[in-house]
């Protein structure tokens, strides 16, 4: 399975989670059976790119976003590329990954949206 995490730099699982998942620097991607860690950075509209970030963490193959928060829609794009997001994540990547296997994150709805994100 692939993981992703929005992070903050060149560091992968030792990278600190982006505290804002769309203008995030880069997206660590763990995939969990063999370990392996790919970093790769936002080329989204929201870093002067195209498409939306979304999109982009579909083409990795990521099966689940963990992240510290993110807007309604954000969340309704990820469910229509069949993504599941967890939200509450801090620290390290690596934390956050281990947050989520030990059942300590949420799982990402309009109850728990960034309410600054309702466009």
């Amino acid at each position: 399975m692939k993981i992703c995490v929005p992070t903050s730099g060149q560091g992968g699982y030792d990278d600190a989670v982006s505290e804002h998942f769309g203008r995030a620097p880069t997206y660590t991607v763990v995939d969990t059976e063999s370990e392996k860690v790919n970093v790769i950075s936002n080329k989204s509209e929201h870093m002067g790119g195209t498409g939306k970030p979304p999109e982009q963490i579909a083409q990795t193959g990521a099966q689940i976003l963990i992240c510290s928060g993110l807007g309604p829609r954000a969340i309704g794009m990820f469910e229509s590329y069949g993504i599941e997001v967890y939200v509450g994540a801090q620290g390290s990547a690596r934390q956050a990954v281990e947050m989520w296997r030990a059942g300590k994150l949420q799982k990402a709805s309009d109850e728990n949206a960034c309410k600054e994100h309702r466009h």
